[in-house]
């Protein structure tokens, strides 16, 4: 849509649990001026693909290298339901679906790395993924700080990331 002379941008958003997309869904219904969203999501594709066929099946998760995203059934789903009318005309044309497996989340984290100097999360590579996939004028969601992610991120770019001195403080703590 164009207002005053902008386009206005798709939100991309890495989702899991999809509080974050529903909360956006809600902000669009008070006047934030998006055009729209996409779901974006690891190999737990439920929106997905309730987005490509119109039929909602919640499963078990399966386990990813984005595992916060790693829920089969979403509880923000009937959220995002009831805000399109239980419609799922009215979802389809406000949301697009887009999933991807762990090997692309590792390439595209190194593919980031690479391009740009910048060291991404696994979930925050799940939105730039998407980005791609629908060259959107938008943006996607930064979700997490990629040192909460040592492993998965010296497996794709074979270097750890630096920890931030608040979390390097806070893992030397005693948990509770």
């Amino acid at each position: 849509k164009k207002r005053t002379g902008r386009t206005d941008p798709v939100v991309v958003v890495p989702s899991g649990n999809y509080g974050n997309l529903a909360a956006g869904m809600f902000a669009k219904r008070m006047g934030l001026p998006v055009a729209g969203f996409v779901a974006a999501s690891n190999a737990n594709d439920v929106v997905p693909e309730y987005l490509m066929t119109g039929e909602y099946r919640p499963r078990a998760s399966v386990r990813t290298v984005a595992n916060a995203m790693d829920v089969g059934d979403p509880s923000n789903f009937e959220r995002m339901l009831w805000l399109c009318n239980d419609s799922y005309d009215m979802m389809k044309s406000e949301i697009c679906g887009y999933s991807c497996s762990d090997s692309q989340i590792l390439d595209a984290i190194k593919d980031i790395y690479e391009s740009y100097g910048y060291i991404s999360d696994p979930h925050s590579a799940v939105g730039y993924l998407a980005t791609r996939h629908y060259s959107s004028d938008g943006f996607w969601l930064s979700t997490a700080h990629a040192a909460k992610f040592c492993e998965v991120i010296e497996r794709a770019i074979s270097r750890m990331p630096e920890l931030p001195s608040g979390l390097s403080l806070a893992m030397e703590r005693e948990k509770n």
